[in-house]
């Protein structure tokens, strides 16, 4: 993964003093935290095997409708 201690203390640093701006309170370290995870899982590449099987998948789809 990349280097997520350093976008993780990004974060923290850069909260306010007061809690101000957390609707969340003491939850949304969690909530940013996963958030980043599923950005990171989202960007992450497709195996070009898997987008191939992909492909194929969708292009059987309609075949299938059609009968």
């Amino acid at each position: 993964m990349k280097d997520m201690t350093k976008d993780i203390l990004a974060g923290v640093a850069g909260r306010r003093r007061d809690g101000s701006g957390d609707a969340l309170g003491p939850n949304s370290e969690i909530g940013r935290k996963l958030k980043q995870y599923y950005d990171e899982l989202v960007s992450d590449h497709v195996p070009d095997r898997f987008a191939q099987l992909l492909s194929q998948l969708e292009q059987a789809e309609p075949a299938q409708k059609k009968d």
